[in-house]
């Protein structure tokens, strides 16, 4: 691992106090270039890891404060009439960032939900018959609340799948609570945060993370663990080969974090739950995107490593 991503870890884990695991999973999927989901209940410090992460990580970011009122428009940008001209010129919005931090994305309606599918997945924006390269690397780190809440749309299946980790930070420990309780606020820290790599070497983490090496048997576990999904009778409908590929990257990028050039099954299992649980769904859920942990669990334990 560069000495430059440890140092993010380190520095982010000043901040968001007794989550170091739960942040190096957010680092494994931002190095490889992949979409972050932040759910959590309110107050649990989702806005605060992901602008640490952000400020951390040197790259040029907007935060957007989804509501029912934002337009796809708020975030993409706007075509605007040039009288002098007599021509439309293209306004752009704020997705137009190296990373893209869409705060309480699931208070937002589907329409402008569905704004960030194209841009997810392409990296790139549509408007008005012309099409707009956006920067790179280009990364969304979404926040949403539980769907159970009031004043929420849950995201479709279409939307979970663009994101190739969710995370779930939970209650501190004892010790980091009665810290709090102290007056030791985490985002008081915030403003002193220090750009600590640049886009670049995010890049190229991302280029060391296809380099890491898989033997023909951890292709195999990989490949039985997705078949799994797929036919067990717990689930309405297993991993697309997207979520096949997303576990295999993050898993990959999870043992480049921790200082190794090849994959063990620890990785692949280290990471699963937070690839594959927003991606699957219980025959008895009557939506997707629900904490499927016991799930994904199960599945863990069902596929043995060795064939």
């Amino acid at each position: 691992m560069s000495h430059e991503i440890e140092a993010v870890l380190e520095q982010v884990s000043q901040v968001i106090l007794g989550k170091r695991e739960k942040i190096k999973l957010a680092l494994s999927c931002l190095i490889s270039g992949g979409h972050l989901l932040i759910e959590d209940l309110p107050g649990m410090g989702k806005t605060t890891l992901a602008q640490s992460l952000a400020l951390s990580m040197g790259m040029r970011y907007k935060r957007v404060q989804f509501t029912s009122d934002l337009l796809p428009a708020d975030i993409l940008g706007v075509s605007i009439f040039d009288q002098k001209t007599a021509e439309f010129t293209f306004k752009k919005g704020p997705i137009f960032s190296q990373l893209l931090l869409a705060d309480e994305i699931n208070r937002a309606t589907p329409k402008t939900q569905s704004a960030l599918l194209e841009s997810m997945e392409e990296g790139r924006v549509s408007m008005d018959g012309e099409s707009y390269q956006l920067p790179k690397p280009f990364i969304v780190i979404a926040t949403q609340n539980p769907s159970h809440q009031m004043g929420t749309y849950p995201l479709p299946e279409s939307q979970l799948d663009r994101f190739l980790m969710r995370i779930s930070l939970g209650y501190p420990t004892d010790e980091t609570e009665r810290a709090l309780i102290s007056g030791a606020n985490p985002r008081d820290k915030i403003p002193g945060l220090k750009a600590l790599c640049q886009p670049e070497d995010i890049l190229a983490l991302g280029a060391e993370v296809n380099k890491v090496h898989m033997t023909p048997a951890l292709i195999d576990y990989i490949h039985r663990l997705v078949l799994r999904t797929r036919e067990s009778a717990e689930l309405s409908y297993g991993l697309s080969p997207r979520g096949s590929i997303a576990l295999t990257r993050a898993a990959k990028a999870w043992a480049l974090l921790s200082k190794r050039d090849h994959l063990l099954p620890e990785d692949v299992q280290a990471v699963f739950e937070s690839v594959v649980e927003h991606r699957i769904k219980g025959v008895h859920q009557q939506k997707a995107g629900a904490l499927n942990t016991q799930l994904s669990r199960a599945i863990l334990e069902a596929v043995d490593v060795i064939a």
